[in-house]
């Protein structure tokens, strides 16, 4: 469970850190589910319902830049999604009632892995009430060199970075930011950090001898009802279930307003998205 000093840190930064929250025997086992299910899939042999391959390698390459919906598909990362400690952890930030809300396990291949760059999760689904969160898992050492996990500190109280250009959604801060203010996370396996929906974060890619895997599992209050946005609502919220409580008649509003994504075509990822819009497609 979170500390006093944690949860404050959660709601007056935006983050909470919380070293040594995965124990090794669990972590092992998350990262040879994850072995399992890579082995054997190549760039251009692979079931891209299940997983996102890193663009820059040869056709027969093996290096895999993201799993989709671990806690969805396979048994120990569901079994964390379920798990009393991390749960109870959400509650004491947003309540007794409580939603997963979808999963991912960002790959970050040694010398290789792709950058992310500076976005806030709620702009990919607006909801009626801002208690969203992601919990990131750092399933390998992790510092600067391996691509940390980059936040500002306190931008979760102001209104959204624009996310847009000529009115088209790019999954990435289109305005000015002064990574002066960003603190880098470093942490060994098993850290997890406590991550605000409205948190602009980012990481470099890796340029390590190094792996930096970290699963991602997010949640909401029961109470954040989704946004209606076409089609792009229902792939956002295909995964979500009730964890804890019940999924309460009434959604709760704490926004004035809000920008709506609006997407030029289909994507399959906040990767795919973000490169077609540095390369201005």
């Amino acid at each position: 469970m979170l500390t006093q000093e944690q949860i404050h840190g959660f709601n007056t930064d935006g983050f909470t850190v919380c070293p040594g929250f995965l124990d090794v025997d669990i972590v092992d086992g998350l990262l040879a589910e994850a072995s399992e299910v890579i082995a054997g899939n190549t760039r251009d042999q692979h079931d891209a319902e299940r997983m996102e391959m890193e663009p820059d390698q040869p056709p027969q390459g093996t290096a895999v830049r993201r799993l989709y919906e671990p806690c969805s598909y396979y048994l120990r990362a569901r079994e964390l999604s379920d798990m009393e400690q991390l749960i109870g952890s959400v509650e004491q930030l947003f309540g007794p009632n409580i939603l997963f809300h979808y999963s991912k396990l960002n790959v970050k291949p040694a010398n290789l892995g792709s950058v992310v760059e500076w976005h806030q999760d709620l702009s990919y689904y607006p909801m009626t009430n801002s208690d969203s969160l992601a919990v990131l898992f750092y399933l390998d050492d992790t510092d600067e060199s391996n691509g940390a996990l980059k936040i500002l500190p306190g931008a979760h109280h102001q209104a959204l970075l624009n996310h847009s250009i000529d009115g088209y959604f790019q999954g990435r801060v289109t305005e000015s930011v002064d990574e002066s203010k960003a603190v880098s996370i470093s942490g060994d396996a098993g850290t997890a950090i406590f991550m605000h929906g409205l948190a602009p974060h980012a990481s470099a890619p890796n340029a390590s001898a190094r792996n930096r895997r970290t699963l991602i599992l997010s949640y909401r209050a029961a109470d954040a009802y989704p946004i209606y946005n076409g089609p792009m609502t229902q792939k956002h919220d295909l995964h979500a279930r009730l964890v804890r409580g019940e999924r309460p008649a009434m959604a709760r509003f704490n926004l004035t307003q809000f920008p709506i994504p609006q997407y030029k075509d289909e994507v399959a990822s906040l990767y795919d998205l973000q490169q077609r819009s540095r390369e201005g497609l």
